[in-house]
């Protein structure tokens, strides 16, 4: 069984470790993996109850629904904005939390993983991926978790796809995504 991820990136920065850390996944996905590393987190607007009315959805807000209902299971890449969760993708996660009950992630597994340049590695900030995504209904995979410290210094000259040690870490967490998506859907 091939498995889709799709990868969602807390951070909007062009040149931003966690969206190279994505990247590193998309390149060395495992055999039976494929992932989509999802564009456009920025033009989803914050969650509102208003707005979220069948046939007046916001257009980018269909488009991340669309791409997680397609989706097998899903990767979440956060760094530590002020000891917690950046709100884009907070605001990701409300939007696949609805509507309740049956949300996008509603019984897929998520893990949630990244770099931050403090000593932790946005360890904090993906505890709180982690919660937010299992209250919005999402199967969280505890034991898939990489959070790399130091990635101004260690990633200054080296992409994460080209750091052998974060991709043999990032590969292992694919392959317990992709374990955690087989055993769903079995």
């Amino acid at each position: 069984m091939s498995v889709r991820i799709l990868a969602l990136v807390g951070s909007l920065r062009a040149g931003s470790h966690n969206r190279q850390l994505a990247e590193a996944a998309v390149k060395h996905a495992p055999e039976g993996v494929d992932v989509d590393l999802f564009e456009g987190l920025a033009e989803i607007p914050f969650y509102n109850e208003d707005v979220d009315v069948e046939g007046s959805v916001p257009a980018a807000a269909a488009a991340l629904r669309e791409a997680a209902g397609q989706a097998d299971a899903f990767l979440l890449f956060s760094p530590e904005y002020n000891g917690t969760m950046p709100a884009v993708l907070k605001n990701a996660i409300d939007w696949l939390s609805r509507p309740y009950g049956a949300g996008a992630l509603t019984g897929k597994p998520v893990a949630a993983v990244g770099t931050a340049f403090g000593q932790f590695g946005g360890v904090w900030a993906q505890d709180e991926v982690r919660k937010a995504a299992g209250i919005a209904g999402g199967a969280v995979l505890e034991d898939a978790k990489l959070s790399i410290p130091g990635s101004l210094t260690r990633f200054a000259e080296t992409h994460p796809a080209d750091d052998d040690e974060v991709v043999a870490s990032l590969t292992e967490v694919l392959r317990q995504v992709r374990e955690g998506a087989v055993a769903a859907a079995a």
